[in-house]
């Protein structure tokens, strides 16, 4: 039997502006945090959208090492279709590298591995097939801004 081997097509680049953290502290599970998503842009091959305020990033942070990320938020397309997004992310670094993110402070993002798996809702009908595709992707944390990169897996 042939399997096909999965590639990878280019779907959006998103810039998503985040504001201060509002911390809850040491949990049962880690180190708790949730991060307010204020807007932002998003773009694709032929499309455009904002990233609508009120979304948030939850975040974990399980070791000195890693944090487990569950963003939330809605686009809205430049044809005013709106598209629910789910976006469960890991980044993994030194410890160091991990606390400089945890203070906001800019660090070098060959020195992060941001990896997510996005998954996509929408009551669009032109926009249906997202939601019947994989994803996957990859970024880097700014102070004021998450960067990150979906791709389709075909």
């Amino acid at each position: 039997m042939s399997l096909a081997t999965p590639s990878l097509d280019f779907f959006a680049d998103l810039s998503v502006r985040v504001g201060a953290p509002q911390e809850v502290g040491a949990t049962l599970h880690g180190q708790r945090r949730l991060i307010p998503i204020l807007g932002g842009e998003a773009r694709g091959v032929g499309w455009t959208a904002q990233v609508l305020p009120g979304g948030a990033d939850f975040q974990l942070t399980v070791s000195p090492r890693l944090t487990e990320l569950d963003a939330r938020y809605v686009l809205e397309t430049d044809g005013g279709d709106r598209i629910y997004v789910h976006n469960r992310a890991l980044r993994a670094a030194a410890p160091e590298v991990t606390a400089q993110l945890l203070r906001g402070e800019p660090v070098d993002p060959a020195q992060v591995y941001f990896r997510c798996t996005p998954s996509f809702e929408t009551a669009s009908a032109s926009l249906a097939w997202i939601t019947e595709r994989l994803f996957v992707g990859t970024g880097v944390r700014r102070p004021e801004q998450v960067e990150v990169r979906f791709f389709t897996v075909n």
